[in-house]
């Protein structure tokens, strides 16, 4: 990838779940043409680099530490990137509107269909990061194509309602308004009813472990499979669930995951009750789920609740396959895409993902 869309890139993906608060600094040096400026390093911090993978640790320190603010969250969005879609042979996404919830504006859908007008293929149905309150599908378009492209499936992706401004359940009956259609519409889609997955990452994989219990629950649509990518399921983490100094230390933060919790809940994070079907890893009974990919970095800020989860799908009976990478944080795929680590975490959940399509 030449430098200037490199650059782009990895603003776009500061912008997500994985580290909104840091993308206005990014952006206004980069476009002063100024160093981006570096947090002070104490000596406790130093220490808490020996837990990072060293081929992550460069891209790590070029962040400055800002705090994620409902006034940080404005200036965001203003100024969030897409990457460049991958050129072709990559297949290109096209957009599509639909009818959102009773009451609620039209969807829009991001389509990426690597065999326009072919039949019966399997179809993921993706959910954006962005920590509940930012981000949109375009920002996470090469992970459509790689998907897509690497797995020979539809990918559809939904630009649900973000909070502060739409609170749970909004974002949820978006997202199931995309499953209907897709469940509806699969012949003109070209994809087989009975080969629908769901995934996300960060809190796009909170959203597809939402909607999956929802699914489920409704008994409407049935899901084959759930591609949770370092999931954001959990939000007593960092608020009434204090985590280890080196957990969560880096990128995505407890504070920021008590604002982005909390903006979707509209109560703290942490609270002794929540709405029902809003935090999947507050969810009593977890039988009847589809089987389960998840991914987490071993001092991600989410890596004890996804362990949880998946410990506890697997006690419900519902195949789940886990892995913890070491040295990683939260986003390291994206920030670091060339890194060996890296590399092995688009094997695996392109690996996990064909898997389920072809036992269908």
């Amino acid at each position: 990838m030449q430098q200037k869309n490199r650059r782009a890139f990895l603003t776009s993906t500061l912008t997500s779940g994985i580290a909104l608060a840091l993308a206005p600094a990014i952006l206004s040096a980069q476009s002063a043409q100024q160093p981006i400026p570096q947090p002070p390093l104490s000596g406790h911090e130093n220490d808490l680099y020996d837990f990072v993978d060293p081929e992550l640790l460069p891209a790590l320190k070029s962040l400055p530490e800002l705090h994620l603010t409902n006034e940080t969250l404005a200036r965001v969005r203003q100024q969030e990137q897409a990457p460049p879609p991958l050129p072709p042979p990559a297949p290109q996404p096209v957009e599509r509107r639909i009818p959102g919830p009773v009451s609620a504006p039209d969807l829009r859908l991001t389509i990426v269909d690597p065999a326009p007008g072919a039949k019966g293929r399997p179809v993921l149905l993706h959910t954006h990061g962005g920590g509940y309150v930012g981000r949109s599908a375009a920002l996470a378009m090469n992970f459509l194509q790689t998907a897509a492209q690497t797995c020979n499936c539809v990918v559809i992706s939904v630009d649900y309602r973000l909070a502060p401004e739409t609170r749970f359940p909004g974002s949820l009956e978006d997202n199931y308004t995309a499953l209907r259609w897709v469940h509806a519409n699969a012949d003109a889609l070209g994809v087989d009813r009975v080969r629908i997955a769901v995934g996300g990452e960060s809190a796009g994989g909170g959203h597809a472990a939402m909607l999956t219990i929802a699914a489920r629950d409704r008994k409407e649509i049935p899901i084959t499979f759930q591609l949770l990518i370092y999931p954001m399921l959990d939000d007593r983490t960092g608020s009434s669930r204090p985590v280890p100094p080196h957990i969560g230390a880096f990128v995505w933060t407890a504070e920021s995951n008590r604002f982005g919790w909390s903006s979707l809940l509209g109560i703290p994070a942490g609270s002794p009750s929540v709405p029902p079907g809003s935090v999947p890893a507050r969810v009593e009974n977890l039988a009847g789920l589809p089987p389960a990919f998840i991914v987490t970095g071993a001092i991600d800020m989410f890596v004890d609740e996804d362990i949880e989860y998946a410990r506890r799908l697997i006690a419900a009976g519902v195949p789940t396959e886990l892995h913890v990478v070491p040295g990683a944080y939260h986003g390291y795929d994206l920030l670091v895409p060339n890194a060996k680590v890296s590399r092995r975490f688009t094997d695996y959940w392109t690996t996990a993902l064909r898997r389920a399509f072809a036992t269908v």
